[in-house]
């Protein structure tokens, strides 16, 4: 992975909606690892202005954007393929084959994020060039049907040939360290890069990830109206402990979301119950009422700190894990 993608370390930053913007990509890629940033419902322009800021800033050096493809329309590919975006990453929806066509045919490199044996040898055959293996540990939207150490060997046998990061729980060295001893190319870090400087979360958004304890998240059905029946790993806030293990059907079903009250303000607009927008710095209101994403790693979060320092503190301490076999 590091030789193929010019990386100096085997880490990935997930590409988290509303979370992963150009300036955290660019933080993470600056550090030798791969940065992301979430490229899906963009305006097409927007998009452009934001991929040359990245490159702009890197130099060269690699970078990837993340779609889901049922928020993504072929001008977003061809946005990616006029400013050579060295990696193109999709998730959840089957990726439309004219658009594997399109990336092949300019040699983008395409990631593909599974969570099932089954998704993976469909991603393989789709055409995918690596594969994010994403455990129920994982924060954000998330089907995976296995923790992510169960998942990968099993991957990892029936598709000897592909290269797999590893995405969910990893927050540090030993997690790194870990993953790459069960058979993992790279790690895929969301949750601990959420809680930087550099992500696009609302301060108190982070801080709930810095206090939060290992079984603090819950995967459930509550959130999204705006995409329905995604399920999803976040904090347990007051929304979440009222609905939790109530939300099959989800509590937004059949319903309008007019018909839902106004718990917040967005820089998108007004943000009603049960939407699945995530608080970003211009947010305003109740935080109890808010989707908040985040995996299991947040038992290892303590603190706000910059990506480069995560960076170099995850590196050594795989190293020092690694040096014991």
């Amino acid at each position: 992975m590091t030789k193929v993608y010019g990386l100096s370390v085997p880490i990935i930053s997930a590409g988290m909606a509303f979370i992963a913007n150009a300036d955290l990509a660019i933080a993470v890629s600056k550090t030798g690892a791969l940065g992301q940033m979430s490229g899906s419902g963009f305006p097409i322009d927007y998009l452009k202005s934001q991929i040359q800021k990245i490159k702009t800033e890197l130099k060269g050096k690699p970078f990837g954007i993340n779609f889901i493809p049922r928020f993504t329309q072929i001008e977003h590919i061809e946005v990616c393929i006029a400013e050579k975006v060295p990696v193109v990453v999709f998730f959840w929806d089957d990726v439309p084959a004219q658009y594997i066509k399109r990336l092949k045919e300019n040699k983008v490199k395409i990631w593909i994020q599974i969570g099932s044996l089954v998704e993976a040898k469909i991603a393989v055959e789709a055409g995918a060039d690596a594969l994010i293996v994403q455990g129920y540990e994982a924060g954000g939207h998330n089907r995976s049907t296995a923790s992510v150490f169960s998942l990968l060997p099993n991957i990892k046998k029936a598709l000897p040939d592909i290269p797999l990061i590893v995405a969910g729980g990893i927050a540090d060295g030993q997690g790194l360290a870990a993953a790459l001893t069960l058979g993992a190319d790279a790690v895929s870090v969301g949750t601990r890069f959420l809680a930087t400087p550099e992500s696009n979360a609302h301060p108190e958004y982070k801080k709930r990830v810095v206090v939060s304890e290992v079984h603090d998240t819950v995967h459930h059905n509550i959130f999204g109206f705006d995409f329905p029946d995604a399920t999803v790993r976040g904090i347990r806030n007051k929304i979440v402990a009222e609905y939790e293990g109530k939300d099959y059907p989800a509590p937004y079903a059949n319903k309008k979301p007019e018909d839902f009250p106004i718990i917040g303000q967005s820089a998108m607009g007004p943000i009603r119950r049960f939407s699945g927008v995530l608080p970003t710095p211009e947010t305003t209101g109740d935080f109890e009422q808010m989707s908040l994403l985040a995996g299991e790693s947040v038992g290892l979060i303590k603190d706000i700190k910059p990506v480069a320092e995560i960076v170099s503190q995850m590196v050594k301490e795989a190293k020092i894990c690694l040096t014991k076999f």
